[in-house]
């Protein structure tokens, strides 16, 4: 523990990783938006 030294880890996987789940998010919600309205157009 005496060797960290606060600030300087690598964050380059993190904000990858992040980056990623966002654009999944978005994906997803973009599905469900255009689901909704199929439904809403049709009456299903």
């Amino acid at each position: 523990m005496a060797d960290h030294k606060h600030g300087s880890m690598d964050t380059t996987d993190h904000e990858k990783t992040f980056a990623g789940f966002m654009k999944a998010a978005v994906w997803v919600a973009a599905v469900s938006v255009g689901i909704l309205i199929f439904l809403a157009l049709f009456n299903s």
